[in-house]
Formats: C-alpha cells, sequence, structure tokens
C-alpha cells in the first residue's frame, strides 16, 4: 500500500516509533538552489531544438536539511539510503557503500552521477542510466518529468531490487514526483511518502494514480 502524506517530515517523523521502518529511501534538498529559476532539464546535446521546461521558481533547495532531520530518519528507520549523501557528509558520517547513479549524459555540464549515502556495510555499487535532458536510458517508456530534480522510475526499481526484501516497510520523506512511489506499487511494498510543497504534492498524487490505475489494466 502506498500512503501518501502533504505535511513536514520531520513532524511526521517525530510521531513515529523507534526503528518503525525497514528502509528509508530517500532525496532531500542538496542545497544547490536546484528549484529557484524553474531548473532547466536540457542538456548541451540538444542543440536548441527542445523546449526548456519551465517547472516554476521555488525556494525548495536553499539549504539541506538540520541535523535533526537525519536523527530523527535514523531513528525511525533501520537502514538508509539517502541521495545526495556527498552534501551531508558532517552528519551522516562514513560508510562502506555509496551507490553511485551514473546518468551517462555525454558532454552536459552537470554532474555526471549522482551519489547516495548508505546505513549498509557492503560495497560502493553503481546503476547506469541515461538522464540527459530529453533523452533517457528507455526512450520506449519515456518518463514525462513533473519535477526539476526528479529520478527516473528505472533507479527506484533498481534499488527496490537490490536493497528491499518482501515485507518490508519504507519511507520516503521527499517524494518530490513520486518515481519512488510508481515503483513500490509495482513490487508491493508498503510506502509512506511525504511531501511538503502543496503543487509538487497534487501533481506527483496525480501521476500516482494514473501509474496505479495502468497497472490495473495489465
Amino acid at each position: 500500500m502506498i500512503n501518501t502524506f502533504n505535511l513536514d517530515c520531520i513532524e511526521f517523523m517525530k510521531s513515529c516509533k523507534d526503528k518503525q521502518y525497514d528502509l528509508a529511501i530517500v532525496d532531500p534538498p542538496y542545497g544547490i538552489g536546484a528549484g529557484k529559476n524553474g531548473f532547466s532539464t536540457i542538456g548541451n546535446n540538444a542543440d536548441g531544438f527542445a523546449k526548456r521546461k519551465d517547472y516554476g521558481a521555488k525556494n525548495w533547495d536553499e539549504k539541506i536539511p538540520e541535523l535533526e532531520y537525519f536523527q530523527q530518519l535514523k531513528r525511525v528507520s533501520k537502514n538508509q539510503i539517502i541521495w545526495g549523501g556527498n552534501y551531508f557528509l558532517d552528519h551522516l558520517g562514513n560508510t562502506s557503500c555509496f551507490l553511485v547513479w551514473d546518468k551517462m549524459n555525454g558532454t552536459w555540464s552537470n554532474a555526471d552521477c549522482e551519489l547516495a549515502w548508505t546505513s549498509f556495510k557492503t560495497a560502493v555499487r553503481k546503476f547506469e542510466f541515461r538522464w540527459n535532458g530529453m533523452l533517457q536510458g528507455d526512450m520506449k517508456n519515456k518518463q514525462v518529468r513533473i519535477h526539476p530534480t526528479e529520478k527516473p522510475y528505472q533507479l527506484y526499481k533498481w534499488i527496490l531490487e537490490n536493497y528491499a526484501q518482501t515485507g518490508f516497510k519504507i519511507l520516503d520523506t521527499h517524494g518530490g514526483s513520486m518515481s519512488h512511489a510508481c515503483a513500490a506499487h509495482d513490487y508491493g511494498y508498503d510506502l509512506d511518502i511525504i511531501e511538503l510543497d502543496n503543487d509538487i504534492y497534487e501533481k506527483s498524487v496525480k501521476r500516482l494514480k494514473q501509474h496505479q490505475s495502468q497497472t490495473k489494466l495489465f
């Protein structure tokens, strides 16, 4: 079951029991101003033929979460996968297992990869999936973006396949586009997913419901 919440994630976690979740998979703000100017998703390879998508200016990525966020996250979950972990090392400490998402973006000026800090005591692992503006790793099932820092459905599918187990209850504190929720629905996981921004929440829940209705047909 997928449970969606439009509220503050810290207040939500304060109401949770210790180790209530088997796994937290989260993508908090990196503090790089990604939403400030609508954040275009067009890469250097677009050659000017694709229109830049305007998501609307937002201030949700002005700063990283406070220490309390990470403390609560570790309290309520047994293990954590935290995207943007390289921005939060002062709050997270050392780990042997970073997840590396290689975007295969060629000459795009943005980052070649994104890193997730994990609490797992295993080796670094890499997932390759192209995510370069309008170019995606699965063009036949192209994901229509609704969020400036949206991650692909296939990335969350890979995470769930490798780091979740049957019966797991999972937490996501920053739902964004709900790519995670769509993958969790397909795999039958119980997921509590939170998004504070009202506009983003409404769009993402609409996407999730559309995805759920489509999967019922098949």
